[in-house]
């Protein structure tokens, strides 16, 4: 039976500072943190293979970085703060090793609302069409490719002002409603859509609530998803390199003007597109 390893992971660890300089410092995450929506910077030893990572069933992205692995762990938005989740690790050395990660607070802004319930409330046909839109795209967003991303430094995916945060947690007459699980952009209908990395395309369709939309597998379960698009212009399974158009911002699904909404992914994650974004 394999010896097991356990270890605490402090919220409060130091994060590497993003730097151009060499492939190694870019794989580091700007303003890491383990807090809901965050990401978790976990090391492992570097002097045997790379180890594989869980957290829960979903596989974690691990990349090389100076003499160690670095495990980048995204923490879904519904962690409660000053809760502990657990990675588990298959190393090569055969011991299995158990890292807790102390879930830090991080509040995010809050939008209440007054809106006329039929806007709210979906029918039984579009809730139907919706469930089974969200068993589909929650298989999409389980993708995991071994080669890692050559970097996690993205690029900005329009030309536009950010218009709605990543948390943003709204109240529909009182309602709470899921918190934003992306960044929104402002931007005039037609206006390109890139890549923001290499990737390739695992998913394109016209969903309820997030319109035309674009899926990009970037490598190890790093996906990005740019939303309510008025025209695709990428198929799946084409690679795109980082800056290459895959679509115009638009206003279809469920929205109210003409905006990108751009999420990031990680191990089936969404975690705040902040961290990987210049600013």
């Amino acid at each position: 039976m394999p010896s097991i390893a356990r270890r605490r992971l402090l919220s409060s660890i130091p994060a590497l500072a993003l730097s151009l300089g060499t492939r190694q410092a870019l794989s580091a995450v700007r303003r890491v943190s383990a807090v809901p929506g965050g990401v978790a910077r976990i090391p492992f030893d570097g002097t045997h293979p790379a180890p594989r990572v869980r957290l829960g069933d979903a596989r974690v992205l691990v990349m090389r970085e100076a003499d160690a692995w670095i495990a980048h762990a995204g923490i879904a938005l519904s962690t409660a703060p000053g809760s502990i989740v657990k990675a588990e690790a298959e190393r090569a050395d055969g011991v299995a090793e158990s890292v807790e990660i102390e879930v830090a607070p991080k509040a995010y802004a809050e939008q209440h609302l007054t809106v006329a319930p039929g806007k709210v409330d979906l029918s039984k046909k579009d809730l139907a069409r919706h469930e089974r839109e969200r068993a589909h795209l929650a298989k999409v967003l389980r993708t995991f490719t071994d080669e890692p991303p050559a970097t996690l430094a993205l690029q900005l995916p329009v030309q536009g002002t950010r218009s709605s945060s990543f948390g943003l947690r709204r109240f529909f007459n009182g309602q709470p409603r899921s918190p934003h699980n992306g960044m929104d952009f402002a931007a005039a209908a037609g206006t390109p859509v890139v890549a923001a990395g290499d990737g390739r395309v695992v998913d394109t369709g016209d969903y309820f609530f997030s319109g035309r939309s674009v899926i990009l597998d970037h490598g190890q379960g790093l996906l990005t998803l740019y939303a309510h698009l008025s025209a695709i212009e990428a198929r799946v399974r084409e690679r795109v390199p980082a800056g290459q158009p895959i679509g115009k911002v638009g206003a279809t699904g469920r929205v109210t003007g003409a905006h990108l909404h751009f999420s990031v992914y990680l191990n089936a994650t969404a975690v705040d597109p902040a961290l990987f974004l210049p600013d």
